[in-house]
């Protein structure tokens, strides 16, 4: 797609995603790769590649070394200033090009089907003695998954540095951990237990959002609905490497836009229970900036910044 006479790609596109198959960036990365092929918006082949690890850092570090080639982009998360904040990586977003927020997935709680936390007020009251409560959680220390289980935590007097954590850099993984009975509760994003909450393997108690989900989350309660104050999601977009051309922002801004205009990427949202929360370029930038300083709050509040630091 290049109607305007700027830049468009002339070689292979790389998309990549820092979760293995199936995992939170893996997801978003192969339903845009559809989308894009099938509506002819780039003009060349795109793969995908997955460098999972820390939170997505891997494919982060690997996007920093493609300075100024605009023929390489990967998915981003809330990770990615979150992995900064906490030390495991010297970086955050303002060291690459952020292009555009894709959507928003929202953190749900889930027990296996024979446990005994049956609703919302059961899971509190296994929190508020969270040391003697194991958790699997994906993909990161830190991330919103995890911001979420500490507001829990906090909201019922007990200490977000008691659990014992078990993280994964994939969802999928953190549930079998769960479904293993290796974990007493876990906390990933709601469509990534779909399959195991349609099976009855699993039972979802509650979900950090700004209201309840449709489909099979119809009957699961918010935590506002609880009286506790966390509706944090995890955003995923897309974003490039440093240096890059004007022209080349400027025709990923339209294509992105483009792509998530199409009656395909819609149904996507939809089936994936993603909340569409879009934007590009300047409104992106300053969404970022936003979810940095709240990220820097909420990790400061709960103790989860190295040394203390805020």
């Amino acid at each position: 797609m290049n109607t305007t006479g700027g830049w468009a790609p002339t070689r292979e596109v790389e998309l990549v995603a820092g979760t293995p198959a199936g995992g939170g960036q893996d997801r978003p990365a192969r339903a845009l790769i559809e989308v894009l092929t099938k509506h002819g918006l780039v003009g060349q082949p795109i793969k995908l590649t997955n460098i999972p690890g820390r939170g997505g850092g891997n494919a982060w570090d690997y996007l920093r070394e493609k300075a100024g080639d605009p023929h390489v982009l990967a998915i981003n998360s809330p990770t990615i200033i979150s992995n900064k904040l906490l030390g495991v990586s010297t970086f955050d977003y303002s060291a690459l090009t952020p292009l555009a927020n894709l959507y928003t997935e929202y953190p749900v709680f889930i027990v296996r089907s024979g446990s005994a936390i049956a609703d919302a007020a059961d899971l509190m009251r296994l929190l508020a003695d969270s040391g003697a409560v194991r958790i699997s959680l994906a993909t990161a220390i830190g991330n919103t998954n995890h911001i979420a289980l500490a507001r829990v935590i906090k909201h019922v007097g007990g200490d977000v540095k008691a659990p014992e954590i078990d993280v994964f850099d994939s969802a999928r993984y953190a549930i079998a951990h769960l479904v293993e009975g290796k974990a007493d509760l876990g906390v990933i994003t709601a469509v990534s237990a779909v399959p195991e909450l349609t099976a009855g393997t699993l039972r979802a108690v509650a979900l950090s959002g700004p209201q309840r989900l449709g489909g099979i989350f119809a009957e699961v309660p918010t935590l506002l609905e609880s009286g506790v104050d966390c509706q944090i999601g995890m955003w995923r977009g897309v974003i490039a490497p440093a240096e890059l051309p004007s022209s080349a922002v400027d025709y990923w801004d339209r294509t992105l836009v483009a792509a998530t205009a199409t009656e395909e990427w819609r149904a996507e949202l939809t089936k994936k229970y993603w909340a569409n929360t879009f934007m590009a370029g300047a409104q992106e930038r300053a969404f970022l900036d936003e979810e940095r300083a709240l990220m820097t709050s909420a990790l400061g509040e709960l103790g989860l910044l190295p040394n203390g630091r805020a």
